[in-house]
């Protein structure tokens, strides 16, 4: 299996900038793809951003601009930076890894159990 731990979540004014980090680790052969979602309460989790195991990046059109997502694979880790947060921006944010494991032997979705941001003065 693979767990994925999201960190860096909290309170943050309007304009502020956070760093989300999330490490993978478990019985892992290769991780392909990692990626960032969210989910606002009320509303459908929804893509943030993903990164290639080449380091090639997608990102949602809302997410364009003011967040970077860049991984590190010789630690199995993915960040999220975040500046000039936005009181839209409150959401559980997801960490999301496809990886091959030995459990499986075959590439699956996982996923962390979130990280909350709150955005608010």
């Amino acid at each position: 299996q693979v767990q994925l731990v999201e960190s860096g979540g909290g309170l943050v004014q309007p304009g502020g900038s956070l760093r989300l980090s999330c490490a993978a680790s478990g019985s892992i052969i290769r991780i392909n793809a990692m990626g960032w979602y969210r989910q606002a309460p009320g509303k459908e989790r929804e893509l943030v951003a993903t990164i290639s195991s080449g380091g090639s990046t997608n990102a949602a059109d809302s997410a364009k601009g003011r967040f970077t997502i860049s991984r590190d694979s010789t630690k199995n880790t993915v960040y999220l930076q975040i500046n000039s947060l936005k009181p839209e921006d409150a959401a559980v944010y997801y960490c999301n890894a496809f990886a091959l494991a030995t459990s499986t032997l075959a590439y699956m979705n996982y996923w962390g159990k979130g990280t909350l941001v709150t955005v608010s003065s």
